[in-house]
């Protein structure tokens, strides 16, 4: 398989913006969703028929993202490293993305959700609060260590208005890191692969 250092130094932003397009053409208010990200030029070579399927008939772009399925409805923050970090990848796998929508607060408006007993008044009160924001990120990383994030926001829902960096989302390329750190309890051959996969994550 080619060496992740093969791979152009745009490869990364590339496939999240490719990713973050995808996502947004089918709207808000979906689950999270999760990409393995594979080197196009290793795909065509081992898998040209899926490779056809992904929309990947030549490596133009140097990672095909390959949608894994989506991650369980309403799944939050707190869960969200858990559910990671049971995955454990194959080695013809670069890399991850994780596509997500949250709502964020600016931090004068975090600290009156103190008095939240439960989770769902915790949300309520997030959603009804008139200086929320509804965002949809995208965050990626390579299995060396690079990583990547987008965000739109709901608000300005334009592809010219999307923003885009190396340290944009840091918390979700955290969390998505820990997909590439073996499992003390995992056995050989669990985890996604790329033989198979769902073909609804196609070029646009």
């Amino acid at each position: 398989m080619d060496s992740v250092d093969t791979l152009p130094p745009d490869a990364l932003s590339r496939a999240v913006i490719e990713i973050e397009k995808h996502v947004s053409s089918a709207g808000w208010d979906q689950p999270a969703q999760l990409f393995a990200l594979v080197p196009t030029a290793e795909l065509l070579r081992a898998e040209p028929q899926l490779a056809v399927e992904l929309g990947a008939e030549d490596a133009s772009q140097p990672l095909t993202p390959v949608a894994q399925g989506e991650l369980p409805g309403g799944l939050e923050d707190e869960h969200l490293a858990d559910a990671l970090g049971r995955i454990e990848w194959p080695d013809g796998v670069s890399g991850c993305a994780l596509a997500i929508e949250r709502v964020v607060l600016p931090a004068a408006a975090e600290a009156g959700l103190s008095d939240a007993e439960t989770d769902a008044e915790l949300a309520r009160m997030a959603g009804s609060d008139p200086r929320r924001h509804e965002v949809r990120m995208v965050a990626a990383v390579l299995r060396e260590g690079d990583r990547f994030g987008a965000v739109r926001l709901r608000s300005h829902d334009e592809d010219s208005a999307v923003l885009t960096g190396t340290d944009l989302v840091p918390t979700l390329c955290e969390v998505l890191s820990l997909t590439f750190e073996p499992s003390v309890d995992s056995r050989p051959g669990e985890g996604p692969g790329v033989d198979g996969m769902s073909d609804e994550e196609n070029r646009s």
